[in-house]
């Protein structure tokens, strides 16, 4: 059975979308996949803010992540870490033996800029990697302030990841200065998982071409050979392509101003039904994501029997809280297709089962 998705990942994906991804498979380098390929890139780049190409990888967001680390890092590498996916990146360079530090921060609180700053003075660094939106705690960095930090220092190669986030809200790669964006399909931009995108600097792909082991799957430089041609380096996830262009319709139909108001106003939706209920997100509101909220149990709910019976009773789900969260922190998603009818009937169902499995 089938539920509808409110967690922040995998979520809901429109039936438009599933019916994208039944058109006939072609040749990934026949004449019809580049022009697949090269029909996608506009849109692709204007929702970056972008004149950097942008590479499809069939893998997760996790594969560019730890190939963006192999292309190029070469001194050392300074993770950001302030939640689960952020600190896993830590765990990541060091599984690629790579010199890296970790600038920790206690789960829901907001990278300090001069926190950075006063890192990469050092001149040990020649990389960094960010998330803009920690997903695991709903927390958004201040990437605007980050950006200005990082111009300061233009031999580190800033590596972030937007993947609950992208097409979300306005992010100018090219305005800010990142080298490296990446995201995958299955947040956001509201398709299955398995395709994940990057957008590479000149720089960074300068970067790359002097780093020994840098591996063949993820290397940039075997992305940007095939981007000239209108292809990817190994036989891509053609459905999920089909998808995305799809999606891309969807996104400018809708428009991109549009579509930022629409995320912002449903999770304000969700932030009012917090307030209203006695709780509070995890991180300061002025850090709160927009396309997720991370909520503190403060009434201690049951949350394993809520969900069963928002499965069995509305048909919906949401989620019960991440790592160390688990139990003690819920998220619930609005990113994606999700529409003020959609948000007040899971905020409704929720209001009618809180009495049921909330201590407090």
């Amino acid at each position: 059975m089938s539920y509808k998705l409110f967690i922040p990942g995998p979520i809901q994906v429109s039936e438009k979308t599933y019916r994208a991804m039944t058109t006939p498979v072609i040749g990934h380098r026949s004449k019809d996949f580049v022009e697949l390929f090269q029909a996608i890139q506009p849109s692709l780049q204007k929702l970056l803010y972008t004149q950097d190409p942008v590479y499809l990888s069939t893998s997760s967001a996790w594969g560019v992540m730890e190939g963006s680390l192999r292309n190029v890092v070469k001194k050392k590498v300074l993770n950001c870490c302030s939640g689960a996916f952020s600190d896993k990146w830590y765990d990541v360079s060091l599984r690629c033996g790579l010199q890296a530090k970790e600038l920790k921060y206690e789960w829901g609180t907001p990278i300090d800029p001069e926190d950075i700053r006063k890192e990469l003075s050092t001149g040990e660094y020649d990389a960094i990697t960010i998330i803009h939106n920690e997903t695991s705690t709903g927390t958004m960095n201040p990437l605007e302030e980050i950006a200005a930090v990082l111009r300061e220092f233009p031999e580190v190669i800033a590596i972030v990841d937007t993947v609950s986030s992208f097409s979300a809200l306005k992010i100018d790669k090219d305005a800010l200065g990142l080298d490296i964006i990446l995201t995958g399909s299955q947040k956001a931009l509201a398709l299955p998982p398995g395709l994940a995108l990057l957008s590479v600097s000149e720089k960074a792909l300068k970067r790359a071409e002097t780093v020994e082991n840098r591996g063949y799957y993820f290397d940039f430089i075997e992305f940007q050979k095939n981007y000239e041609k209108g292809m990817t380096p190994s036989t891509p996830v053609i459905p999920l392509i089909y998808a995305l262009k799809s999606k891309l319709e969807d996104i400018f139909e809708e428009g991109l101003e549009n579509r930022y108001a629409r995320h912002l106003r449903l999770n304000n939706l969700v932030r009012e039904w917090v307030s209203k209920n006695g709780m509070e997100l995890l991180p300061a509101p002025e850090y709160g994501s927009v396309t997720l909220n991370c909520i503190k149990n403060l009434r201690e709910i049951d949350l394993p029997k809520l969900n069963e019976a928002l499965k069995s009773r509305y048909n919906c789900v949401i989620d019960g809280g991440y790592g160390k969260l688990k139990g003690k922190a819920f998220r619930i998603s609005n990113m994606g297709d999700e529409t003020d009818e959609t948000m007040a009937e899971l905020l409704s169902a929720l209001d009618s089962l809180l009495p049921e499995f909330a201590a407090k």
